[in-house]
């Protein structure tokens, strides 16, 4: 099957991105309760969305987003503002980036870094290391970028990326060179997977990877490792 049949085929991209954007929230919420984590954080929360779904989840006791964008901030507080009153709210909201050192949320039982990692600038990606994965520390982190292998199906042109905000989109491969390198600098096991549909020449639209510090008991792989 080549692209150019794959693409004549494909409903709108808008629909096509709404309908990867509610499974890929799906999944992530799914394989965060499978961990067994109780205290979860949202690097680059947005609107809320996925602290949405994790609320719905009464296993989830404490739940942290942490945003830099003041407006999505506030779209969230209003959509989740039952999860933030009461004497003791299971939902916190904190405006901040997560490449800045933040002590008070070390040692969570998971974190979840949702199509977050590509709006970085690429001379930030040690900053973001040093930050989430050398003090944050989470027992486990599910991540999902986009496969800039698979923009082509999306009707994309040579080097232009799904989002206008995104600085960057990573193949496959070097998606899994930076993540195996962070997970050895930093004591982490990582195991890589997709969301979304397979084709058989460049795999799926979202691609994943779990980190799990190392001595904690690794989860089930974000989605089938298919299509690498």
């Amino acid at each position: 099957m080549s692209l150019l049949t794959s693409e004549r085929t494909m409903p709108s991209l808008m629909t096509q991105m709404t309908s990867l954007h509610e499974e890929r929230l799906d999944r992530v919420c799914a394989l965060l309760k499978a961990t067994g984590a109780h205290r979860v954080l949202d690097l680059g929360c947005g609107s809320g969305s996925l602290l949405y779904r994790l609320l719905r989840e009464p296993q989830f006791a404490s739940v942290v987003g942490v945003e830099t964008s003041g407006e999505s901030l506030a779209q969230a507080r209003n959509m989740l503002a039952e999860y933030l009153s009461g004497d003791s709210p299971r939902l916190k909201l904190m405006r901040g980036s997560y490449a800045d050192r933040h002590s008070h949320l070390t040692g969570f039982d998971a974190a979840a870094m949702v199509e977050t990692i590509e709006h970085v600038y690429p001379n930030q990606l040690s900053s973001v290391e040093l930050a989430v994965f050398g003090e944050l520390r989470p027992a486990v982190l599910l991540m999902t970028t986009p496969n800039q292998e698979y923009n082509p199906l999306f009707d994309l042109e040579p080097g232009e990326f799904r989002e206008e905000d995104h600085k960057f989109e990573w193949t496959r491969e070097k998606f899994q060179r930076w993540a195996r390198g962070v997970a050895q600098r930093n004591g982490y096991s990582v195991m890589f997977g997709g969301i979304g549909p397979l084709h058989p020449d460049v795999g799926q639209p979202t691609q994943t990877a779990t980190f799990t510090r190392t001595g904690q008991e690794p989860p089930e792989p974000m989605g089938r490792n298919r299509g690498f």
